[in-house]
Protein backbone atom coordinates (compact mmCIF):
# COMPACT_ATOMS: atom_id res chain seq x y z
CA UNK A 1 0.00 0.00 0.00
CA UNK A 2 1.28 3.52 -0.71
CA UNK A 3 2.27 5.64 2.26
CA UNK A 4 0.27 8.84 2.86
CA UNK A 5 1.70 12.07 1.46
CA UNK A 6 1.16 15.29 3.41
CA UNK A 7 1.90 18.60 1.67
CA UNK A 8 1.08 22.21 2.53
CA UNK A 9 -1.72 24.00 0.72
CA UNK A 10 -1.25 27.24 2.62
CA UNK A 11 1.70 27.76 4.95
CA UNK A 12 1.53 30.01 8.00
CA UNK A 13 4.08 32.29 6.37
CA UNK A 14 2.06 32.65 3.15
CA UNK A 15 -1.21 33.17 5.03
CA UNK A 16 0.10 36.37 6.63
CA UNK A 17 -0.42 38.21 3.34
CA UNK A 18 -4.15 37.43 3.46
CA UNK A 19 -5.09 37.93 7.12
CA UNK A 20 -4.81 40.75 9.62
CA UNK A 21 -1.49 41.25 11.44
CA UNK A 22 -0.96 38.53 14.02
CA UNK A 23 -3.49 36.19 12.36
CA UNK A 24 -2.17 33.17 10.48
CA UNK A 25 -3.35 29.69 9.46
CA UNK A 26 -1.94 26.42 8.16
CA UNK A 27 -3.89 24.33 5.63
CA UNK A 28 -2.53 21.01 4.43
CA UNK A 29 -3.33 18.35 1.84
CA UNK A 30 -3.33 14.63 2.62
CA UNK A 31 -3.16 12.13 -0.25
CA UNK A 32 -3.70 8.58 0.97
CA UNK A 33 -5.37 5.28 0.30
CA UNK A 34 -8.37 4.51 2.50
CA UNK A 35 -6.50 1.52 3.93
CA UNK A 36 -4.10 3.66 5.96
CA UNK A 37 -3.23 3.13 9.60
CA UNK A 38 -6.07 1.79 11.76
CA UNK A 39 -8.99 1.68 9.34
CA UNK A 40 -12.58 0.52 9.03
CA UNK A 41 -14.05 -1.48 6.15
CA UNK A 42 -17.68 -0.84 5.27
CA UNK A 43 -19.67 -3.37 3.21
CA UNK A 44 -19.04 -1.23 0.09
CA UNK A 45 -15.35 -2.16 0.35
CA UNK A 46 -16.27 -5.71 -0.69
CA UNK A 47 -19.70 -5.33 -2.32
CA UNK A 48 -20.69 -2.75 -4.94
CA UNK A 49 -24.25 -2.62 -3.59
CA UNK A 50 -23.28 -2.52 0.09
CA UNK A 51 -23.52 0.58 2.31
CA UNK A 52 -20.62 2.99 1.87
CA UNK A 53 -19.05 5.06 4.65
CA UNK A 54 -21.86 7.61 4.42
CA UNK A 55 -24.46 4.87 4.76
CA UNK A 56 -23.31 3.45 8.09
CA UNK A 57 -25.44 3.78 11.21
CA UNK A 58 -23.50 5.56 13.98
CA UNK A 59 -25.17 3.23 16.47
CA UNK A 60 -23.00 0.44 15.02
CA UNK A 61 -19.78 2.46 15.36
CA UNK A 62 -19.92 4.54 18.54
CA UNK A 63 -19.93 3.47 22.17
CA UNK A 64 -20.27 -0.24 21.42
CA UNK A 65 -20.00 -2.77 24.21
CA UNK A 66 -16.55 -4.27 23.69
CA UNK A 67 -15.89 -7.98 24.04
CA UNK A 68 -12.12 -8.37 23.96
CA UNK A 69 -10.72 -11.84 23.32
CA UNK A 70 -7.15 -12.15 24.57
CA UNK A 71 -5.80 -14.78 22.18
CA UNK A 72 -2.03 -14.39 22.31
CA UNK A 73 -1.75 -18.01 23.50
CA UNK A 74 -4.57 -19.37 21.34
CA UNK A 75 -2.76 -19.53 17.99
CA UNK A 76 0.64 -20.58 16.69
CA UNK A 77 2.74 -20.31 13.55
CA UNK A 78 1.36 -23.70 12.51
CA UNK A 79 -2.25 -22.82 13.37
CA UNK A 80 -2.68 -19.10 12.76
CA UNK A 81 -6.42 -19.14 12.14
CA UNK A 82 -8.80 -18.10 14.92
CA UNK A 83 -11.63 -20.62 15.01
CA UNK A 84 -15.13 -20.62 16.56
CA UNK A 85 -14.19 -22.73 19.56
CA UNK A 86 -11.88 -19.93 20.68
CA UNK A 87 -14.80 -17.49 20.73
CA UNK A 88 -17.76 -19.62 21.78
CA UNK A 89 -17.90 -18.87 25.51
CA UNK A 90 -19.08 -15.24 25.30
CA UNK A 91 -22.23 -13.26 24.53
CA UNK A 92 -21.28 -10.94 21.67
CA UNK A 93 -24.73 -9.86 20.47
CA UNK A 94 -24.65 -6.15 19.61
CA UNK A 95 -20.97 -5.93 20.57
CA UNK A 96 -17.68 -4.92 19.04
CA UNK A 97 -15.57 -8.08 19.10
CA UNK A 98 -11.89 -7.16 19.42
CA UNK A 99 -9.34 -9.90 18.74
CA UNK A 100 -6.17 -9.31 20.73
CA UNK A 101 -3.54 -11.57 19.17
CA UNK A 102 -0.47 -9.65 20.30
CA UNK A 103 0.68 -9.23 16.69
CA UNK A 104 0.76 -5.45 17.07
CA UNK A 105 4.12 -5.88 18.79
CA UNK A 106 5.54 -6.15 15.24
CA UNK A 107 3.86 -2.98 13.97
CA UNK A 108 6.30 -0.86 11.94
CA UNK A 109 8.66 -3.76 11.24
CA UNK A 110 8.94 -6.14 8.25
CA UNK A 111 7.72 -8.98 10.47
CA UNK A 112 4.31 -7.35 10.76
CA UNK A 113 3.32 -8.33 7.22
CA UNK A 114 4.33 -12.00 7.39
CA UNK A 115 2.75 -14.92 9.21
CA UNK A 116 0.09 -12.90 11.03
CA UNK A 117 -2.87 -14.51 12.79
CA UNK A 118 -6.28 -14.12 11.17
CA UNK A 119 -9.96 -14.96 11.61
CA UNK A 120 -11.11 -18.09 9.79
CA UNK A 121 -14.27 -18.16 7.73
CA UNK A 122 -15.82 -20.46 10.34
CA UNK A 123 -14.92 -17.97 13.06
CA UNK A 124 -16.43 -15.12 11.05
CA UNK A 125 -19.67 -17.06 10.52
CA UNK A 126 -19.89 -17.84 14.23
CA UNK A 127 -19.59 -14.13 15.07
CA UNK A 128 -22.28 -13.27 12.51
CA UNK A 129 -24.63 -15.89 13.91
CA UNK A 130 -23.88 -14.70 17.45
CA UNK A 131 -24.89 -11.13 16.54
CA UNK A 132 -21.61 -9.16 16.59
CA UNK A 133 -21.86 -5.75 14.87
CA UNK A 134 -18.14 -5.03 14.46
CA UNK A 135 -14.99 -7.16 14.49
CA UNK A 136 -11.51 -5.74 14.97
CA UNK A 137 -8.05 -7.30 15.03
CA UNK A 138 -4.56 -6.11 15.99
CA UNK A 139 -2.95 -7.58 12.88
CA UNK A 140 -2.28 -6.70 9.26
CA UNK A 141 -5.56 -8.17 8.01
CA UNK A 142 -8.56 -10.03 9.36
CA UNK A 143 -8.01 -12.61 6.58
CA UNK A 144 -5.01 -14.73 5.74
CA UNK A 145 -2.92 -12.72 3.25
CA UNK A 146 -0.19 -15.32 2.76
CA UNK A 147 0.76 -16.01 -0.85
CA UNK A 148 -0.42 -19.61 -0.57
CA UNK A 149 -3.88 -18.57 0.71
CA UNK A 150 -5.07 -18.23 -2.88
CA UNK A 151 -6.36 -14.67 -2.63
CA UNK A 152 -9.56 -15.72 -0.89
CA UNK A 153 -10.94 -13.41 1.79
CA UNK A 154 -13.63 -15.42 3.60
CA UNK A 155 -13.73 -13.25 6.74
CA UNK A 156 -14.22 -10.06 4.72
CA UNK A 157 -16.71 -11.76 2.43
CA UNK A 158 -18.85 -13.13 5.24
CA UNK A 159 -18.63 -10.25 7.73
CA UNK A 160 -19.16 -7.41 5.27
CA UNK A 161 -21.84 -9.39 3.46
CA UNK A 162 -23.71 -9.57 6.76
CA UNK A 163 -23.23 -5.85 7.46
CA UNK A 164 -20.62 -6.44 10.18
CA UNK A 165 -17.89 -3.77 10.08
CA UNK A 166 -14.22 -4.72 10.09
CA UNK A 167 -11.44 -2.75 11.79
CA UNK A 168 -7.81 -3.69 11.12
CA UNK A 169 -4.40 -2.60 12.46
CA UNK A 170 -5.66 -2.02 16.00
CA UNK A 171 -3.07 -1.58 18.73
CA UNK A 172 -2.87 -1.87 22.53
CA UNK A 173 -5.82 -4.23 22.88
CA UNK A 174 -3.86 -5.95 25.62
CA UNK A 175 -4.61 -2.95 27.86
CA UNK A 176 -8.36 -3.61 27.71
CA UNK A 177 -10.37 -5.87 30.03
CA UNK A 178 -12.26 -8.79 28.48
CA UNK A 179 -15.55 -7.02 29.14
CA UNK A 180 -16.75 -3.65 30.36
CA UNK A 181 -15.16 -1.22 27.89
CA UNK A 182 -16.96 0.80 25.22
CA UNK A 183 -15.44 0.94 21.72
CA UNK A 184 -15.69 3.64 19.05
CA UNK A 185 -14.37 3.63 15.48
CA UNK A 186 -16.27 6.22 13.41
CA UNK A 187 -15.09 7.10 9.89
CA UNK A 188 -15.97 10.26 7.96
CA UNK A 189 -19.25 10.00 6.06
CA UNK A 190 -17.92 9.83 2.48
CA UNK A 191 -20.26 8.68 -0.28
CA UNK A 192 -18.98 6.09 -2.74
CA UNK A 193 -16.06 5.17 -0.48
CA UNK A 194 -15.63 1.87 1.33
CA UNK A 195 -12.65 2.17 3.67
CA UNK A 196 -11.25 4.94 5.85
CA UNK A 197 -8.80 5.53 8.67
CA UNK A 198 -10.49 5.91 12.05
CA UNK A 199 -9.48 7.12 15.47
CA UNK A 200 -10.35 3.93 17.28
CA UNK A 201 -10.56 4.17 21.06
CA UNK A 202 -12.04 2.45 24.07
CA UNK A 203 -13.63 4.00 27.13
CA UNK A 204 -13.03 2.15 30.37
CA UNK A 205 -15.57 1.95 33.19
Amino acid sequence: MPAPVITPHLTREDSRATYAPGTEFAMDIITMIGNTGTYLDSPFHRYADGPDLAGLDLATLVGLRAEVFHLADAWSAERRGIRPETLADRDVRGAAVLLHTGWDRHFGTPAYGRGAPFLTGEGAQWLIDAGAVLVGIDAVNIDDTAADAGGERPAHTLLLGAGVHVVEHLRNLGALPPTGARFTAAPPAIEGFGTSPVRAFAELP
